[in-house]
């Protein structure tokens, strides 16, 4: 039920649907006798889409998110394991096109092969299934696995877990697969805007991880933003930032994190 429920509250609340289905709804009403309210529901609307299409909201929204978990050193050991969370293959493209293909999160995989070859040791784990809402014969995991072993990564390291369908089940499913011993380090690779949520639901399951961040959309300092080049990726940056704020909170309230806002 979970799982559903956030796959609806995720479509409805999206900032940019709701400024759209603002936007249409006023426009609707003007050709009532509410078109006096029509009106202003549909300036209200159309405002809410400008500041986000063309001002730094989604900058300021999602730096917090990415700046909370640094980098990790240069000089890091050597892990015992590497976990990837999916979410950076295009299921329906991938599905189509008989190949995989990548979303703006590839670099969640293609960081994880310079892990591997710099870690030769370190079991490989990609854990993520098919995320649609109605279900489907796709599988993350297969594709990424497979992208894997076409850079060359052995096949005995290579781990995958397919039946998760969002970062909680990503933790759950993945413990229960590889069994981390007291002592053993993992490394967790994902979007640095989505390494807060997820390693608080890692923790709250008991698989202590190290953040590994990757896919960054700004810059990591307030001074350093620009106004919006193209009105649909700030658009998506808003989305994508209030998805994560969104999720900490609803993760927080169903006991599926530790902390409101997990820190190092």
């Amino acid at each position: 039920m979970f799982f559903i429920l956030s796959k609806i509250f995720d479509f409805l609340l999206a900032p940019a649907h709701l400024g759209l289905f603002v936007t249409g709804l006023g426009t609707a009403l003007c050709f009532t006798r509410f078109a006096r309210g029509g009106r202003r529901l549909a300036a209200l609307g159309a405002f809410a889409l400008l500041i986000m299409s063309f001002s730094p909201l989604g900058y300021f929204i999602a730096m917090p998110l990415e700046n909370r978990f640094p980098p990790a050193p240069d000089d890091i050991g050597p892990p015992d394991g590497i976990v990837v969370l999916g979410g950076s293959i295009d299921e329906d493209l991938s599905m189509l096109r008989g190949r995989t293909t990548f979303n703006d999160a590839a670099e969640r995989l293609t960081a994880a092969v310079a892990l591997a070859r710099r870690f030769p040791v370190a079991r490989l784990v990609f854990t993520g299934g098919a995320a649609k809402l109605g279900g489907s014969s796709f599988s993350e995991a297969e594709a990424a696995g497979r992208f894997w072993r076409d850079m060359g990564i052995g096949r005995e390291r290579i781990i995958c877990e397919a039946r998760s369908r969002n970062t909680w089940e990503n933790a759950l499913f993945t413990r229960d697969l590889v069994k981390p011993q007291p002592g053993e380090r993992w490394l967790l690779v994902t979007s640095a805007m989505h390494m807060p949520r997820s390693i608080g639901i890692f923790r709250q399951v008991g698989f202590p991880v190290i953040a590994y961040p990757v896919d960054y959309h700004t810059g990591g300092r307030w001074f350093e933003w620009s106004l919006p080049r193209k009105a649909p990726d700030a658009l998506k940056i808003v989305d994508l930032a209030a998805h994560e704020w969104f999720g900490l909170l609803a993760y927080r309230l169903t006991g599926k994190t530790n902390a409101l806002f997990p820190a190092p």
